[in-house]
């Protein structure tokens, strides 16, 4: 009976080692996806489930068209040294008699030409010079890690400081961003934003890497956020220095002091249509709310064109 009891301790240590093991190893996995710019190739065929999105052939058609037909019109690549240190790419379409100017940044695991192709003729059509960025840790800008807002806001404040130094500081400026990028932009606003900067436009921003990370976790992945907390968190500052409760939108939203368009469809299968309420609320500065019915994670524009344009077209005329 005593060996029996031994063998049976054994065996539940052994598989409470193999099952914490393999919970560190999904756990490293997540935050590589999360992070790095490389995908790690045991969940490349993930990000489907990650971001719970469903896209209509329709919908992936005209984004498709719109995206080549964007990244092949004539404009200016250019190049910028970040506060530490990563070369950072922008595609600069200046606007002749420009009325303002537009800092777009695109999401996560995406790129500027995607996330912006459908709406880059309307940004045209109503006379904006846009600088689109493509952010840290992914396409052609350097840096080995994306930093989830973290480290982009700071971006953003460099790339506010370049299009003053191209434009001067009297046109109005505008950070616009999708998804991760609206993150970025929103974070951006907790800095001490130049006054050139007028307003800040956010299509389905999320809350905090931390939020984000349990609710794909919990709800996408169905995996138990809680008990891998502590890792990611971890893992998450050997990355970047920063853990996953550095900074959020929330506290930028709290000492924020431009006005702010917040967009976010009720069906987003990625980032939370709460999430984006949260962040309204935290707002303390003149703020605007457009709910699309609807619209799964950066649709709205394609599934309420005309009330996406009207909305951003009456924020222009009350804050340039």
């Amino acid at each position: 009976m005593k060996q029996s009891k031994k063998t049976m301790l054994l065996a539940a240590g052994a598989a409470a080692v193999t099952t914490a093991m393999a919970t560190c190893a999904v756990t490293k996995q997540m935050v590589d996806l999360a992070m790095d710019r490389n995908q790690p190739k045991a969940v490349q065929r993930t990000g489907r489930q990650v971001s719970g999105s469903r896209k209509p052939d329709a919908l992936i058609q005209e984004m498709n068209a719109a995206s080549a037909k964007l990244a092949q019109k004539d404009h200016e690549v250019v190049k910028l040294l970040s506060h530490d240190g990563v070369v950072l790419t922008g595609h600069w379409f200046p606007k002749e008699n420009a009325k303002r100017v537009v800092l777009a940044m695109h999401g996560w695991r995406s790129s500027w030409n995607r996330d912006f192709g459908m709406v880059s003729d309307f940004l045209e059509q109503q006379c904006c010079s846009v600088l689109y960025v493509e952010q840290r840790g992914q396409n052609n800008s350097g840096g080995a890690y994306m930093g989830l807002g973290l480290m982009e806001r700071y971006d953003c404040l460099d790339w506010v400081n370049w299009i003053i130094a191209r434009c001067g500081a009297e046109i109005p400026i505008y950070l616009s961003g999708i998804s991760m990028g609206a993150t970025s932009v929103l974070m951006a606003a907790g800095l001490d934003l130049p006054e050139s900067v007028h307003g800040i436009l956010s299509d389905c921003g999320f809350t905090s890497p931390r939020a984000i990370g349990k609710h794909v976790a919990n709800k996408n992945l169905h995996m138990l956020f809680e008990i891998r907390s502590g890792l990611a968190d971890l893992l998450c500052r050997r990355k970047i220095s920063m853990g996953l409760d550095a900074y959020s939108t929330l506290d930028a939203m709290r000492h924020c002091n431009v006005p702010v368009l917040f967009v976010h469809g009720t069906q987003d299968h990625f980032v939370p249509v709460g999430m984006t309420y949260e962040n309204y609320k935290a707002c303390r500065a003149p703020k605007r709310l457009f709910i699309v019915q609807g619209a799964d994670h950066g649709m709205s524009y394609y599934w309420n064109r005309s009330g996406y344009e009207a909305v951003v077209k009456q924020f222009w005329a009350d804050f340039d």
